[in-house]
């Protein structure tokens, strides 16, 4: 990352690190995360780290973003959820307001407000075309009718980004949680990111400002939806980096303390077959991450694509790489709360969340038919 980023980021990183502390399996057995530990984080720019400093933010590029998001996922992947859904909702503030409302909201997230964003719905998951949320302008008022489900950061949100269609086209709406008409019920015993507050919500005829209609109306649904999703793509493909940090240094840990007939438990082939897969596991789903940021950060036109493959082949090697860890650490490893139990959790919803793999791998595809031509060198 550039020199003038290590700094900030080395602060942001001590910063989780005591937050967090050896809480994290406490956190994910009781499914909560202590809301005056986000706001704090969020105050300290910890949760929305790329937002100017004109907003309150640190400014980070999307590089030292990515190593501050891989070390919270490295710690504990459900504080590394709130953390991507806090950053989708600047981010959308940011991409789709204007400048009188990143004014106003931009400093909120970065000031220990916290944000969710709304986009599955029971009858629309990865077929967002589907949706059924709607919004009605009625005076200077905006009405927000619909179900959103499994809205990550919900559960500790004050307000909630939530996309859907109005009028002719697609849109996205801040939604305070407070407004009438607005229930929020949390989704109880998940099966990874236990305490990242996912939740239901439904909207029946809430009424907000329309100022918190972010950019107007008339979106294309595709570019609405393209535009959150790259960011929270790019944040789940860092943190599933630092689930295979977490899970190669556990492994190596044990394999190199216990000892089976006589010898090292890392000494024995097949195990050190196991250690090596994940070696190159991190350092597959890390440089990718790291072209994906580059290409942000340069405003390369590969960027969306850049994103897909980041995020599709980080969390399948995150997949892969966790289920290697518990072979290793065998009985150890499937304790309730140890690092590599939550990371075998945490890594298979990875493989879903934000895109899943078999989305993922027709977006690959269908780019590759769209764009490719035949390979230099080889004849037809």
């Amino acid at each position: 990352m550039p020199e003038g980023e290590a700094c900030p980021v080395r602060g942001l990183s001590t910063s989780v690190a005591e937050a967090v502390g050896d809480r994290a399996a406490d956190w994910d057995r009781s499914g909560v995360l202590p809301v005056t530990v986000l706001r704090r984080l969020g105050a300290e720019g910890v949760l929305c780290a790329q937002v100017p400093g004109a907003y309150g933010g640190r400014g980070l590029n999307s590089a030292g973003n990515g190593a501050l998001t891989a070390y919270a996922g490295s710690l504990c992947s459900s504080l590394r959820s709130v953390m991507t859904s806090q950053g989708m909702a600047a981010w959308a503030v940011q991409r789709l307001g204007d400048a009188e409302q990143r004014k106003a909201h931009l400093p909120v997230l970065t000031s220990g407000g916290l944000a969710a964003v709304a986009f599955s719905e029971p009858g629309a998951g990865s077929d967002l075309a589907a949706m059924g949320t709607r919004f009605r302008v009625d005076g200077d008022e905006v009405v927000v009718t619909g179900q959103k489900t499994w809205v990550t950061a919900a559960h500790y949100a004050d307000l909630i980004v939530v996309f859907g269609i109005c009028d002719d086209g697609a849109a996205a709406v801040i939604v305070p949680v407070g407004t009438p008409g607005v229930r929020v019920r949390r989704i109880a015993d998940p099966l990874g990111c236990r305490a990242a507050g996912h939740a239901d919500v439904e909207f029946t005829d809430a009424r907000v400002p329309a100022a918190n209609l972010l950019g107007g109306s008339g979106w294309s649904l595709t570019l609405l939806v393209t535009s959150a999703l790259t960011y929270g793509r790019l944040s789940v493909a860092w943190g599933c980096v630092g689930i295979l940090r977490a899970c190669l240094g556990a492994a190596t840990a044990h394999a190199r303390t216990r000892r089976q007939f006589g010898k090292r438990l890392g000494d024995h082939q097949l195990v050190a077959r196991h250690i090596a897969e994940l070696v190159v596991a991190e350092q597959i789903a890390a440089r990718s991450c790291e072209h994906a940021s580059s290409c942000w950060d340069d405003a390369s036109p590969d960027l969306v694509l850049a994103s897909v493959l980041a995020k599709h082949t980080s969390a399948v090697q995150a997949a892969h790489g966790a289920a290697t860890a518990v072979q290793v650490l065998a009985s150890t490893g499937a304790d309730d709360g140890h690092v590599v139990a939550r990371a075998y959790r945490d890594a298979k919803l990875m493989e879903i969340i934000e895109g899943s793999n078999e989305i993922c791998q027709l977006i690959l595809a269908q780019h590759a038919l769209e764009t490719r031509e035949d390979l230099p060198g080889i004849a037809p």
